[in-house]
């Protein structure tokens, strides 16, 4: 997550302007059908959670800074469809549609609301934690995914080499860095860890400002 999605921390793209609470959930209309599309893809089946962020991810840098949101989310969604043989690139183009396989996995209608109701939780049983509420941590740095040269990770850039305090344990979840590229879900102990602010951003903006980051256990190495 060390490249141009891992937004956190970045110089010269502005200021955050956080939207009214009064603004409607799709800007325009186009962006609820994205959504609907994306999440009728995944239920065939063909990748999880973590391959499709990291396939947004690994958009060029030049199309995910002038990409819209939803934008990134087609994108990644087109490449993921045709890299996995969902669809070919000529039938992304118009192309009369090859039968499938996938017919009888297609996510009917009356289904969608119990699927979305059940979401897809990533809780797992798994090994005992090594950290204790509030234990001192430290973040590995750089932030990357060391199974994987180049791979998804979800320790922010901005959080490597940090040194910060266990708030919360979470039991065992699904590790990213091997989810996302089919290596197996391979969960481990998932900790809510506090940061200063002034750690992490070289100040505080106001005292007693805390970033709280949630990090797996391999991310993370003992304080002494």
């Amino acid at each position: 997550m060390s490249r141009v999605h891992d937004m956190g921390g970045r110089f010269g793209d502005g200021p955050v302007v956080p939207g009214s609470e009064d603004d409607p959930v799709f800007a325009q209309e186009w962006h609820a059908r994205a959504l609907a599309l994306t999440l009728a893809a995944g239920a065939l089946g063909q990748w999880n959670l973590d391959v499709s962020r990291y396939a947004r991810e690994c958009l060029s840098p030049s199309d995910y800074m002038a990409f819209s949101y939803y934008e990134k989310w087609l994108a990644g969604l087109a490449d993921l469809l045709v890299m996995r043989g969902v669809v070919t690139r000529a039938e992304l183009a118009g192309a009369a549609p090859a039968d499938s396989t996938l017919t009888d996995r297609r996510l009917k209608p009356e289904a969608v609301a119990g699927v979305l109701a059940r979401g897809g939780p990533a809780s797992r049983d798994g090994a005992a934690p090594r950290f204790a509420k509030g234990d001192r941590v430290r973040t590995r740095h750089p932030a990357r995914n060391v199974m994987v040269d180049g791979g998804h990770t979800r320790l922010p850039g901005y959080a490597a080499g940090l040194v910060g305090t266990v708030e919360l344990l979470h039991g065992c979840h699904v590790f990213p860095d091997a989810n996302a590229h089919d290596q197996g879900e391979q969960p481990e102990p998932l900790y809510t860890v506090v940061f200063e602010a002034a750690e992490v951003w070289g100040r505080a903006e106001a005292p007693g400002d805390t970033v709280s980051c949630d990090l797996w256990q391999s991310y993370l190495e003992p304080v002494a």
